[in-house]
């Protein structure tokens, strides 16, 4: 299935492009959430007309992004857990902490934002967490977690 990308999508392309994807995909995420349409004719002169506006919109999504990344990025956060020897927690620390300590701390950040590739923290020490605010821009802040037997 043929569809117009309106704003830039992880691993698929940006503003304007036109790609090829599964039925599936397009129906139940990209068209639902704003971010395609199907790629007919009436479609592709509606997105010309849209262009500079969609672009517009863009752009300021980017520098807002930015602006978020100068005060996120390089910031420390501590969390205390409880732990059963050498350094193994007795739970884990997972994206809820993360997002509930940097908003604590005074940074506004969303649980969707949080990448732990590897999954949750299950051992004590420094660790560096990357938040993701835009398709193109990722902070990284220092994650300190300190096991309490």
């Amino acid at each position: 299935m043929e569809v117009i990308l309106l704003t830039k999508v992880d691993n698929l392309g940006d503003l304007g492009d036109k790609v090829q994807v599964r039925p599936g995909y397009a129906r139940n995420f990209l068209i639902p959430s704003g971010k395609a349409k199907f790629a007919t004719a009436a479609n592709l002169a509606e997105f010309e007309a849209r262009r500079e506006e969609l672009e517009k919109i863009a752009a300021e999504s980017k520098a807002s992004a930015e602006a978020r990344k100068s005060v996120l990025d390089g910031a420390k956060i501590t969390i205390t857990a409880k732990s059963i020897g050498e350094g193994k927690l007795f739970g884990s620390i997972g994206m809820v902490d993360i997002v509930n300590a940097l908003n604590e701390a005074g940074k506004n950040v969303e649980k969707k934002e949080v990448r732990l590739p590897d999954g949750a923290f299950r051992h004590a020490g420094e660790y560096q967490v990357s938040i993701h605010l835009h398709t193109d821009v990722n902070a990284t802040i220092n994650l300190e977690i300190i096991g309490e037997e």
